[in-house]
């Protein structure tokens, strides 16, 4: 008798540890889309701007919305998804989940790649901005870091991947067709940006104007 008790209990317990770990996973996600959205538009604005101090605010604010709202969600995500995935498909079962292969394959490449050489690239431009503003003016390797192809192209891949992530966890296939169409498209959606953003907006070094 009280076994069965003790079991039913369990029972009542697993849906609320699943729906708390799926409301956290919602949340890491929200916050990965909220802090890449915002380290896009403030680089694109930086991309824009020709005042030295106005330009180094646009990089503070990469690594603020980079290392203040992406990364925490990413770490949450994380956290949550591999609890998840071990309590529902026993450790290694979602390899036999297309979807869910793909995902967890996807995110963790984008995590790899973005601390490895995103957020890398970030940290070390804000270092040259800074740099270039004790000195009063835009600096060779403040230009040459600027103007680096690779870390262009895996900071306009995020979104992307991060659509097709959400996608193979919305329509969940079960085959690996949705997961490769999608993954050739966010890639030459990326290499697209890479090529038109920067002729969009070109690199001019910006200029320290001190109020007369």
């Amino acid at each position: 008798m009280n076994e069965c008790i003790f079991l039913g209990l369990e029972m009542r317990k697993e849906p609320v540890t699943y729906s708390i770990l799926r409301f956290a996973h919602l949340v890491g996600l929200m916050l990965i889309g909220a802090g890449l959205i915002g380290v896009w538009i403030a680089d694109l604005r930086s991309r824009q701007i020709r005042d030295l101090a106005l330009f180094a605010e646009a990089v503070r604010n990469i690594a603020v919305f980079y290392d203040g709202v992406v990364v925490p969600g990413a770490i949450i995500l994380l956290v949550s998804g591999a609890w998840m995935t071990a309590e529902v498909w026993g450790g290694w079962g979602f390899i036999q989940q297309p979807w869910l292969a793909g995902m967890i394959f996807l995110f963790a490449f984008e995590f790899i790649e973005g601390n490895t050489v995103t957020r890398l690239y970030f940290m070390r431009l804000r270092r040259l901005t800074n740099d270039a503003l004790v000195q009063g003016r835009a600096t060779p390797e403040l230009t040459r870091a600027r103007q680096e192809q690779v870390p262009t192209f895996t900071h306009f891949l995020d979104i992307p991947m991060l659509l097709l992530i959400v996608s193979l966890g919305a329509i969940r296939p079960n085959t690996w067709t949705q997961f490769i169409v999608g993954a050739i498209c966010a890639l030459a959606v990326a290499m697209a940006l890479t090529i038109w953003i920067p002729r969009l907006y070109p690199w001019v070094p910006p200029v320290c104007n001190k109020p007369s």
